[in-house]
């Protein structure tokens, strides 16, 4: 894949946002959050003005509600990305694309979902496969820079009986990294259908990033058409040469915010511990639910 052509991945200009924020003495934040929140805002469709995501109270809950907790496992404080946001709507100020009334406003939407965030990643309701198993991961002390220690794991935890997984699935709540399930939840379970749901959060999740991946390239070959250059090797042939290479780039950077490898991995290697169902799956258990009534 020549990606100069292709440009799937957002270039960020997280260097350029700190060395501001440095320049101006302000609170650091970290490099991974800001390339994260960068990246997500730009394949979220956030408008653009000289490379620099334009916020507004739309774009903010979008990214804050709606997309983080589907991609992201910090190890740290998850206020970081409020933070993140905060600070980008203070580079926006300082670009005069904000007024003050604008940026006071901004800035007390971005602390509020920023805090919500930091719920939504602990709600189990709300996991995808590769940040539940990160979680995992991260539990049992493995090194996640080391794939074949990952590979090793997950060798392990396929051998465990189906009860024993759900047990460890449970004991996340129990060592603080998830809240304890309420309401109907709570009475299901990690049973069946709460793995259900999160294969699905998960297929959806992924899909979602790759269609903002597809239109970033887009947008991108547009120039290139413009200029008459030839069309990258992946879009003279076959369409799903170019799907496929949307893929592997949706499933590294997923990889990126969680533990590299391991959505692939799961994919690829261990589907039979990160069911994703598709239709007939689906039916198969709504049908057995209504035997069962």
């Amino acid at each position: 894949m020549d990606d100069e052509d292709l440009q799937l991945i957002p270039r960020t200009r997280a260097g350029s946002l700190l060395a501001w924020a440095d320049a101006e003495a302000l609170p650091p934040v970290p490099e991974e959050a800001v390339q994260q929140v960068l990246t997500l805002l730009e394949l979220g469709g956030a408008p653009l003005h000289d490379g620099w995501p334009e916020l507004g109270s739309a774009v903010v809950e979008q990214l804050l509600h709606e997309r983080l907790h589907l991609y992201v496992q910090p190890e740290g404080d998850p206020g970081v990305y409020g933070e993140t946001v905060r600070l980008l709507i203070d580079h926006q100020r300082a670009a005069r694309r904000l007024n003050a009334k604008r940026q006071e406003r901004l800035h007390a939407e971005a602390e509020w979902q920023g805090e919500l965030l930091g719920t939504l990643l602990r709600r189990p309701q709300l996991l995808t496969w590769p940040r539940l198993y990160t979680l995992l991961l991260r539990a049992d002390g493995v090194d996640t820079a080391d794939t074949d220690a990952v590979r090793a794991w997950l060798d392990g935890f396929r051998a465990l009986e189906p009860e024993d997984r759900a047990a460890a699935y449970a004991a996340l709540v129990d060592g603080g990294a998830l809240d304890p399930m309420t309401g109907a939840d709570a009475a299901l379970g990690w049973g069946e259908a709460h793995l259900l749901s999160i294969g699905m959060a998960t297929d959806g999740a992924r899909r979602l990033l790759e269609y903002g991946l597809m239109q970033r390239s887009y947008r991108n070959l547009a120039a290139l058409t413009a200029q008459g250059e030839p069309m990258p090797y992946e879009l003279r042939g076959e369409f799903e040469d170019f799907e496929q290479v949307v893929a592997d780039v949706a499933l590294w950077l997923c990889g990126q915010w969680t533990v590299p490898g391991l959505p692939a991995l799961l994919l690829t290697d261990y589907p039979d511990l990160a069911p994703e169902p598709g239709t007939a799956e689906l039916e198969a258990y709504a049908a057995a639910r209504q035997e069962e009534q």
